[in-house]
């Protein structure tokens, strides 16, 4: 076992081309560390619907340019089986870690296969590479980015000539191409023969976003704005100029891209303590509204004064409002959410007379509804131009709140009385979510494992009414690993994570209100059932 994983930690250094994880790797070889060896040679990251994600280092369990040329290799060589002999890639990367070396390790192995690449000019928001496949006609494009990960990880998310993330069978067939990839010496990579764009692309996504506003709605409402240390600061400030909006008051510690994230723990606007420094911008300048992306700027968190300070607004009740005005702005199509969202989405849709749509999570299976108009999900993400970009936009969605904002401030309103307004007309939906971030996988395994063994008949006093195992699928939901509990009143997801490792239960609760004066009551009354449901659920999961 020790000669075997030394021998395979040796053969692994052979081809890597990386002198930094190369370094790494012999002075885990030399100094016989057989416990970071065995983890990082475990097995090798797995391609899946979100591609690949993990810590930066070496090892096939790690992110390094050697797991990226394999996965460039492996896409390729589907791209080739499908058609596209001389398709266009168009390649896009934000501010972490390796990431400009990703893609060009990716826009190179392209070019080897006979594939034409095209690489965006600097590290820029994902929604700009989204639209960039679609505007350039391409036939697949890669995005190199962890998102709202922790520093020390990357990732690499891949889409399809439609413009939207890859879903089943595409990820299987690419990971076998992967998996078939002999060795590094067998990937063709030229040191040059691929494009760098200029910014003509971004000349015309920042054009397209002009098309989410109202011709001639107000742009008055004023913003305080945190890129999050990623690369979101640019292109919102020229989309905020070119709309017509007041600048936004930068959140100076924050603005620029920095992969070391260092006024944060994590990342990622919904995190304890991310919004911090954002919230003090805001004490001295109070604004109408504060708005944050993560750092690729796929996702907008909104944040508004509510009482003598501010809190963050959730995802949920975000995706209400922006749903709540484009039905006033008179917008047709269907509106889409994934489970895991509040279902209040389906009530305004219902009310409005437009179609409505449930998806598995994720904006790759939201943006591939027929006739989507407008998508939204509860992790902070919004799809309000999919003809423009089939996924999460932080960009335009912080547009559009903005100017719902300032249509708002004309008649002295606020996004709140908004939500007041909204839990009145189809009762307050009150969501919250209990996430475990663990060290060790098998943890989320069990609770998974404890409640399809031993599932709870009731939470917080309510029964359970239906209890659904989504790893069969459902008539209208393919197969994912995940647990739905339908309740009188109420509703409850469990997921493990995707792209992190958590588990994820997602909380709804729906109490209805006869009047504004009813609120505060009914408030009262969801977050206590909220809470005891957390509280529930948590025992029954062993969590």
């Amino acid at each position: 076992m020790h000669d075997d994983l030394i021998a395979r930690a040796q053969a692994w250094l052979a081809e890597d081309p990386d002198p930094e994880t190369r370094d790494e790797l012999a002075k885990l070889i030399d100094a016989g560390d057989l416990t970071e060896l065995a983890d990082r040679f475990a097995g090798t990251l797995q391609f899946g619907t979100a591609g690949l994600r993990g810590e930066i280092g070496a090892g096939p369990m790690r992110m390094n340019r050697t797991v990226v040329i394999r996965a460039a290799a492996g896409l390729a060589a589907y791209l080739k089986k499908h058609g596209h002999d001389n398709g266009l890639v168009v390649i896009g990367y934000d501010a972490r870690h390796k990431s400009e070396d990703f893609a060009r390790d990716t826009a190179a192995v392209m070019t080897g296969a006979g594939l034409r690449a095209a690489v965006l000019p600097r590290p820029l928001p994902t929604p700009v590479l989204a639209y960039a496949i679609r505007h350039l006609g391409a036939a697949a494009g890669v995005e190199v980015t962890a998102s709202h990960n922790p520093p020390r990880d990357n990732g690499y998310k891949v889409y399809l000539g439609d413009g939207s993330q890859i879903v089943p069978p595409a990820d299987i067939d690419i990971a076998a191409e992967i998996a078939a990839v002999p060795s590094l010496a067998a990937v063709p990579r030229p040191e040059s023969g691929w494009e760098t764009l200029d910014d003509s692309v971004l000349d015309a996504y920042l054009a397209r976003t002009d098309a989410v506003l109202a011709p001639d709605s107000p742009r008055t409402a004023r913003t305080v704005y945190t890129a999050m240390h990623g690369v979101g600061k640019d292109v919102l400030l020229a989309a905020f100029e070119r709309a017509g909006f007041p600048a936004p008051a930068l959140v100076a510690e924050q603005a620029d891209p920095d992969p070391d994230f260092p006024t944060v723990a994590f990342p990622n606007p919904e995190e304890p303590g991310a919004m911090d420094l954002a919230f003090a911008k805001a004490r001295e300048s109070d604004p109408d509204l504060v708005i944050a992306n993560d750092p690729d700027a796929d996702r907008c968190a909104v944040a508004v004064k509510d009482g003598e300070d501010w809190r963050m607004l959730r995802g949920d009740e975000v995706g209400s409002l922006l749903a709540a005005h484009l039905v006033n702005r008179g917008a047709q199509g269907t509106f889409a959410e994934s489970i895991v969202s509040s279902s209040l989405l389906g009530r305004i849709a219902e009310k409005a007379g437009l179609p409505y749509e449930e998806t598995l999570t994720g904006f790759k299976w939201i943006a591939r509804v027929d006739g989507l108009r407008y998508g939204y999900e509860e992790a902070l993400g919004y799809c309000v131009d999919p003809e423009g970009v089939r996924d999460k936009d932080g960009i335009t969605a912080a547009l559009l709140i903005t100017e719902l904002a300032s249509v708002l401030k004309a008649g002295g309103r606020t996004l709140l009385d908004l939500l007041d307004d909204l839990a009145v007309e189809h009762g307050l939906h009150a969501t919250d979510q209990l996430s475990v971030r663990v060290q060790d996988l098998s943890v989320i395994a069990d609770a998974m494992r404890r409640l399809r063994e031993q599932p709870p008949t009731e939470l917080a006093g309510l029964a359970i009414t239906r209890a659904e195992d989504l790893t069969q699928g459902t008539e209208t939901l393919p197969p994912t690993d995940g647990l739905r509990y339908t309740l009188d009143g109420a509703r409850v997801i469990v997921r493990p994570s995707g792209t992190e490792p958590k588990l994820k239960c997602y909380l709804e609760v729906v109490v209805p209100v006869a009047a504004h004066d009813g609120l505060p009551a009914a408030r009262a009354t969801a977050n206590d059932l909220l809470a005891t449901i957390k509280r529930d659920l948590s025992a029954a999961a062993g969590i």
